[in-house]
């Protein structure tokens, strides 16, 4: 595996184990990771919070299934936020997907495994095209996995951003019309899924980020003061771990365009 991007930001969380489980609420409150009852899988835990996502990703690996949401949302995080080469990224995204999807396939209750497996399918999407992406029926899958864990765990805020970041995508790429046709995009369904987010994790700097970006893809300049109060929203948020850390930093960027 090639060495990845160091979190730039390295040595601003000291996480263990133990600190980890005492805040696993508040630092899993947007996914609601079951709180993992193996020693190991909470040390790669902390590797994840402390921002040392490859070591998070490699350790989750070798504990097999328990350690596969670990594994994913390392790889996610990394891939979203601090990749640089494109073709790496996609392929990051494309070995999430495929990790997770005979995990999600035999357990139905691991809505994680479906929610991370729609994540990379998402983020994958993005960088091949939306469009593309539609055509070669990703679209439908990442709906579907989300839909699903939201109907089994109404709670997940996270699910709930994916989704109306989908239905967004959708219109921004294809139009009102073939978006709602073809793929059940709709815009209100986006923005009360992210409405909805909100209510359930109002601290989430990586649900108003998305939310402000769906705001500009589905209505444009137009709204740009209501994405920038979503983007001043994230920016005053105060990290609890590196990934949080990183949607505050992208938030505070957005901010000095």
């Amino acid at each position: 595996m090639a060495k990845w991007t160091a979190f730039p930001y390295a040595g601003d969380y000291s996480f263990d184990a133990a600190s980890v489980k005492n805040k696993w609420a508040r630092l899993h409150a947007g996914d609601l990771e079951p709180l993992p009852s193996d020693n190991s899988v909470l040390e790669a835990w902390a590797h994840f919070h402390n921002g040392e996502f490859q070591k998070a990703a490699i350790m989750g690996l070798c504990l097999g299934k328990i350690g596969l949401s670990v594994a994913s949302k390392a790889t996610c995080v990394y891939a979203t936020y601090l990749e640089k080469h494109e073709i790496r990224r996609l392929d990051l995204f494309q070995e999430v997907a495929d990790q997770t999807s005979e995990l999600a396939e035999q357990d139905p209750d691991n809505l994680n495994a479906r929610y991370w497996r729609a994540y990379a399918l998402g983020r994958y999407s993005q960088g091949i095209s939306v469009a593309k992406a539609l055509a070669q029926g990703l679209g439908t899958k990442v709906k579907t996995d989300l839909e699903y864990v939201i109907r089994r765990a109404p709670q997940h805020a996270d699910a709930h951003v994916a989704l109306g970041s989908f239905h967004a995508e959708v219109i921004d790429k294809v139009g009102s019309l073939i978006g709602a046709m073809a793929y059940g995009a709709n815009k209100e369904i986006g923005l009360q899924l992210f409405d909805q987010a909100l209510k359930l994790h109002g601290e989430s700097a990586y649900g108003l980020l998305e939310y402000a970006h769906a705001i500009l893809m589905l209505d444009g300049e137009d709204k740009m003061d209501t994405a920038n109060q979503l983007y001043q929203q994230a920016a005053r948020v105060k990290p609890q771990d590196a990934t949080e850390r990183l949607d505050v930093e992208m938030a505070r960027a957005q901010l000095t365009d």
